[in-house]
């Protein structure tokens, strides 16, 4: 079995989504990943963002993958997760259940508003998702569940203890938003009424992933410089006070192996190490924490550009606080303060981003914050200064 082709297909499936949903590259990147070190990601973010179709595009491309999703609430009962029971065997006097369909058969699943999952349910979806088996109503013998990996999805993080429990076996936590790029957001409201063409439609086997996350990935070199820098991140978190457990350091390995492998390399490198920005914040507020010391340790230009979307963030911030002065003010701050810096932030990101690709490095934080300029600009230009919105779009 050809590992590259598996990698290349799975590279090409990535390129594929990230072409049709706006500035999720990262989010799909990251999914792959999880899924290639045989893991469970959570993908968190407000309604209409795209999570159910997103997840749903990428495990659809996983050809003779048995695919199971759901979406939960507080009254799902076990059964409907895991198997109905059978009424015409009941009606013999046999109590069996149908696992076909259910999460009990499936390689792949999703699982939407996860934190939702009710009390009956807990101890049976916990058990799924840590050791891969479901036991039966009836009793017996534990069945073995052929889960590769989850995607799960939710509007808010957990609220109680319960499942609270699910989180902590969720090891890769992505966070997405609306769009923020105003390129993007017209383009999305072009395809609304546009035809689009085709989409080129790349696949994988299912023997083939397989393959991937049981024998290629785990053989990815782990070379002592990157546990040096395992190391050194883990001293540095422990310093602003976050602190993730033993077993969430080492399942990231997994990741690193994966991510080394989904760019055909065979052994892990610095810009892997990216990919535990996902991993090593429980709260939102903590994950710019983890991703400037992330980034700090792997990639200064990226580091770089977080400091420009702080500049970023403060004009932003003084914007929302001269809502209601006249356009004369907003005119003379624009003038004196927000054109310059927000000019500068722009120019500076696209060397940075230059210099990033010439050196291989992931533009994905530098793209990010370009995002944030260019939409803060459009609102400059609309709010403070009085422009149409596709006038604003054309400064750009």
């Amino acid at each position: 079995m050809d590992a590259q082709d598996t990698a290349r297909r799975l590279r090409a499936i990535g390129e594929e989504l990230s072409d049709r949903f706006y500035e999720r590259a990262d989010v799909v990147r990251t999914l792959v990943v999880t899924l290639l070190a045989g893991q469970h990601s959570l993908v968190l973010g407000p309604p209409g963002t795209a999570k159910s179709e997103l997840a749903r595009e990428l495990t659809g491309r996983v050809e003779g993958a048995a695919y199971w999703e759901i979406l939960l609430s507080k009254f799902t009962a076990p059964t409907r997760m895991f198997g109905p029971v059978d009424i015409a065997a009941l009606a013999r006097g046999e109590y069996r259940q149908v696992y076909d369909g259910r999460a009990t058969t499936a390689h792949i699943a999703f699982i939407d508003e996860i934190f939702k999952c009710s009390t009956a349910a807990l101890n049976e979806t916990l058990g799924f998702l840590n050791e891969r088996i479901y036991h039966p109503e009836s009793g017996g013998e534990p069945i073995r569940c052929p889960l590769i990996g989850a995607i799960t999805a939710s509007n808010e993080l957990p609220a109680g203890e319960d499942t609270a429990a699910i989180y902590d076996r969720l090891l890769v936590r992505i966070e997405v938003g609306y769009l923020e790029d105003p390129s993007n957001f017209a383009a999305l409201v072009r395809s609304a009424v546009s035809r689009p063409a085709a989409p080129v439609r790349t696949t994988v086997e299912l023997s083939a992933l397989q393959h991937a996350v049981a024998e290629a990935v785990p053989a990815v070199a782990v070379p002592d410089m990157i546990v040096d820098a395992v190391c050194t991140l883990r001293a540095a978190l422990r310093r602003k006070e976050l602190v993730a457990s033993d077993r969430r350091w080492r399942q990231a390995v997994g990741l690193l192996q994966a991510s080394a492998y989904l760019d055909g390399r065979p052994a892990v490198a610095e810009t892997d190490l990216s990919v535990l920005t996902h991993v090593l914040w429980d709260s939102p507020a903590q994950r710019p924490i983890v991703e400037r010391e992330v980034l700090h340790l792997v990639n200064p230009d990226a580091k770089e550009a977080l400091d420009l979307a702080d500049v970023i963030d403060e004009l932003e911030a003084q914007l929302d606080a001269m809502a209601g002065q006249s356009r004369e003010a907003l005119s003379d701050w624009v003038i004196k303060k927000a054109h310059n810096k927000l000019a500068m932030a722009g120019k500076r990101l696209e060397k940075l981003r230059e210099e990033a690709a010439g050196a291989g490095r992931s533009t994905t934080a530098i793209d990010r914050v370009t995002g944030r300029q260019r939409a803060v600009r459009t609102r400059v230009l609309t709010e403070a200064l009085g422009m149409d919105a596709s006038v604003a779009q054309a400064q750009l």
